[in-house]
């Protein structure tokens, strides 16, 4: 039987890139998925075809989690059409790398809000509907913990959303609601491309660093996501996988 059958599963950030990957594996896996674009409902629409056509579950839903009105709508939407809700996938994010003398309040805030408080106002419209096995998993960074110049902000939010990983663990833990981080590598991505990472000196400088002697691709991490989501991932909680290849 499918891991996640009889599961519904909320995306944020689904429209491309590892949060796409993701959609695309707890479907296949048996859950009903909610993919959740900001501004590419075309990319969400071609995710939610690609997994129909598998012959999956999936709807696309527009929102901004870094809005409370959006967050709501979003676990609404899921409600609304499947009636339940097993798993949240706090994948919306954002990257913008500056160095010191060029960070700027609206840099800050930009990436705090999506990164950061987007992730609270979710998982807390989430939590109102989640039952006891349910999962949420956060798309953290490995940049938390290898703090590479220049990204002083992005590194930052993604301390702040391990830290949330622990302290949501602990309150949701007495209703057997599960909250793990998953802490990526360079992932070769549409997001990691247009930022110039991906063929640049970044990504060569991480490959030597990286055991596995690549960078990782979408799937490496999905499947990881399924893991958590899954009774596979029972007792796991407040723990941050690193899916860097093993860069550290």
């Amino acid at each position: 039987m499918s891991k996640l059958a009889g599961k519904v599963a909320v995306v944020t950030g689904a429209s491309k890139g590892i949060g796409a990957a993701i959609a695309k594996a707890l479907a296949a896996e048996g859950a009903s998925v909610v993919v959740n674009y900001a501004t590419s409902k075309a990319g969400a629409d071609t995710v939610v075809a690609a997994i129909t056509s598998a012959g999956g579950k999936a709807v696309a839903v527009g929102g901004d989690v870094s809005k409370s009105a959006d967050a709501q709508g979003i676990v609404s939407a899921a409600i609304e059409t499947y009636g339940r809700l097993d798993i949240l996938v706090n994948n919306s994010g954002i990257y913008e790398f500056a160095p010191l003398e060029e960070i700027t309040e609206a840099h800050y805030r930009k990436q705090f809000d999506t990164n950061v408080l987007g992730v609270l106002l979710t998982t807390q419209a989430a939590a109102k509907h989640l039952g006891e096995g349910a999962s949420v998993v956060n798309v953290s960074s490995v940049a938390s913990s290898i703090t590479p110049p220049a990204t002083a902000v992005y590194s930052g939010t993604k301390g702040a959303l391990d830290a949330i990983t622990g302290v949501l663990a602990r309150e949701l833990g007495p209703r057997k609601i599960r909250v793990n981080s998953i802490n990526p590598g360079v992932v070769v991505t549409e997001g990691t491309h247009t930022a110039g990472v991906i063929g640049s000196d970044m990504e060569t400088h991480a490959i030597s660093q990286t055991p596995l002697g690549r960078s990782g691709q979408p799937d490496d991490i999905a499947s990881i996501a399924v893991f958590l989501a899954s009774d596979d991932a029972r007792w796991l909680t407040g723990e941050q996988l690193i899916a860097s290849g093993g860069m550290r």
